[in-house]
């Protein structure tokens, strides 16, 4: 790893917890951990900078400490604190443009991480069954953190083009969960019932906040024998999870409604402030999305250490018992099925009706 490291968005509880893990490894000197707003929780021997990254400062932050590592980690779908989507997207985009513009000037920047989102794929019901890095998308996110992402990527291949003597290792993230996931998914998965669209059941996968941490770290080092860390690499838990497989193990109720319900149910669920039941999360939640992550293991050299059942069972713990808890679900489903046998075999005319 590079001796100063600098990381954006430290604010937020992920960004925290990856500069408190690189401060231990022993080829770092130095940290620059940089937010607009000063983060709540700790960040260790780490060196704040209070500094905008829409704002030309960054480029005398670089200079200033010599960085020679950026990790990228401001690019976000939720509004930190009292912030809107509009300072979200300009934070997106205009950041991550003044930041490369500061790198491309830096003589001593010699490795680029950011953290994108496989979001980039969209969703679209003519899409791939899987989505490989290649893969392009069906239909290009029209707005939202999915479409900031395509933008992103697109401002990052730029800068690859112009300072080929950078490395650049762009991570696209599956939906991160956790016990302190803070995203519109663990939002939603949050609520006491859960709306979904009628005749829809969506392949989903997720990636821990564990597994996200220590492969933001991977592609900070220098690649191992048999490695390569520059490029761009899907990342997310071995298998699948249907969305109705997730409402049992969360044990919270859904209601399918048409899709023209679901979006009022969902500008209605944005405007009390109690998720952002976005176009894009939508779409998700229709037609699903899942990814190969070959490059991830192979290439990359990092095997997620939480599959995707894993990561959204350590979720479920974190947010307690829905209103029809799996166990007591499960109780009732015995039941039921033991009738039969109570029965001499037959079930009764009155109880199957």
């Amino acid at each position: 790893m590079g001796k100063v490291v600098l990381v954006t968005g430290v604010a937020r509880q992920l960004g925290g917890r990856f500069v408190r893990r690189i401060q231990r490894d022993p080829e770092v000197d130095r940290v620059i951990a940089v937010d607009a707003v000063a983060p709540e929780h700790h960040l260790g021997g780490a060196d704040f900078v209070r500094a905008d990254l829409r704002q030309p400062t960054i480029a005398r932050v670089l200079a200033e400490y010599s960085v020679d590592t950026v990790v990228h980690m401001d690019v976000t779908g939720t509004p930190l604190g009292s912030g809107s989507r509009t300072s979200v997207k300009e934070t997106n985009v205009i950041g991550t443009m003044q930041l490369l513009g500061a790198c491309q000037k830096s003589p001593t920047v010699k490795r680029l991480v950011v953290k994108s989102s496989t979001n980039v794929y969209g969703s679209a019901p003519r899409d791939p069954a899987v989505f490989t890095e290649t893969t392009p998308a069906k239909s290009l996110p029209s707005g939202g953190f999915a479409k900031d992402t395509v933008e992103v990527e697109g401002y990052v291949r730029g800068f690859a083009r112009r300072r080929p003597d950078v490395a650049v290792c762009v991570l696209r993230l599956a939906n991160v969960l956790g016990p302190s996931a803070d995203s519109p998914l663990a939002a939603y998965f949050s609520l006491p019932v859960l709306p979904t669209v009628l005749g829809y059941d969506p392949r989903l996968q997720f990636v821990h906040e564990d597994d996200v941490i220590e492969v933001l770290r991977i592609g900070s080092l220098e690649p191992e024998r048999g490695t390569l860390n520059s490029g761009t690499f899907n990342v997310a838990g071995d298998g699948v999870l249907l969305l109705s497989q997730c409402a049992r193990r969360l044990g919270r109720p859904t209601v399918p409604l048409l899709m023209p319900a679901v979006t009022w149910v969902g500008s209605a669920l944005r405007t009390l402030g109690m998720t952002d039941f976005s176009p894009e999360q939508l779409r998700l939640l229709t037609h699903g999305r899942v990814v190969a992550t070959h490059q991830m293991r192979e290439t990359l050299g990092y095997r997620p250490k939480y599959t995707t059942a894993e990561t959204f069972a350590d979720f479920a713990r974190s947010r307690g018992p829905g209103l029809l808890p799996p166990e007591t679900l499960a109780g009732v489903v015995d039941r039921i099925a033991a009738l039969p046998a109570s029965g001499g075999g037959h079930l009764p005319t009155q109880s199957a009706n």
